[in-house]
């Protein structure tokens, strides 16, 4: 890594930390920044996609349905695709999650974070536009179920993300104002999401779905709203958080 990289990244962090600790929640997205899943979900997405009258390619199905829930894919399959959205469902998932439970590592480092975050009492939560099915399958896989006491899902909204409906129900659910919070998230589609919600958004781009497009991605996070883009967690074990 060169210097001028390396001091971007930990000017990144100096300024995360700083946000976090100006944060009464922190708000994790789930797939691509705690677990490190998109691979795997866009793999199998565009093979089901494939399979049901959709042949898209690998980057057209990262730009439309990374950050969305499978309600939207569902619906898009419905109106583009052939065969029944239920059985599209079925047979995705069913895919996805045997991939999963042999597969299936958390994000790099983010643990790191999250120890850090428990030990200065910031309160965080994850709100994904998965399923809670596929959340716990997901926690289960990676060992760390027991990491993640507040859990909000699409499921319990009307509009998933880029809608703030998930975002506003997360810190009303959690006692806090949106001004409060703070999103982290690898999808324009949730950085959108919470700016529509009023809270602050830090993109993040260091799951591995993005090693050969990290730039190209933190720029569309960036046009997004996001604050500004983190490369990775690495990091955070040895930097102060204080709230």
């Amino acid at each position: 890594m060169s210097e001028h990289r390396a001091a971007g990244h930990e000017s990144a962090r100096s300024r995360f930390v700083q946000l976090v600790g100006a944060a009464d929640l922190v708000i994790f997205d789930f797939d691509g920044v705690i677990s490190d899943s998109e691979v795997i979900s866009l793999t199998t997405l565009r093979e089901t996609l494939n399979a049901f009258g959709l042949d898209l390619s690998a980057e057209d199905t990262r730009e439309m349905f990374l950050g969305t829930s499978l309600k939207t894919i569902a619906a898009h399959v419905a109106e583009h695709g052939t065969g029944d959205t239920d059985a599209f469902a079925v047979q995705w998932e069913s895919v996805l999650f045997d991939r999963f439970r042999a597969e299936l590592r958390p994000v790099p480092h983010v643990l790191d974070l999250v120890d850090r975050l428990q030990q200065s009492g910031t309160a965080f939560c994850i709100a994904s536009s998965s399923t809670f099915n596929r959340i716990d399958i997901a926690l289960d896989a990676m060992g760390v179920t027991d990491r993640f006491a507040h859990i909000f899902s699409a499921q319990q909204v009307a509009r998933g993300k880029p809608a703030p409906d998930l975002f506003e129900y997360a810190a009303c659910k959690m006692g806090v104002t949106p001004a409060a919070c703070l999103v982290v998230e690898d999808s324009p589609h949730g950085v959108r999401a919470a700016g529509a919600a009023g809270m602050s958004a830090v993109g993040f781009s260091g799951g591995q779905h993005l090693i050969d497009s990290q730039a190209e991605h933190g720029a569309a996070l960036l046009a997004a709203g996001a604050e500004f883009v983190l490369p990775s967690f690495e990091g955070f074990a040895r930097m102060d958080i204080i709230s």
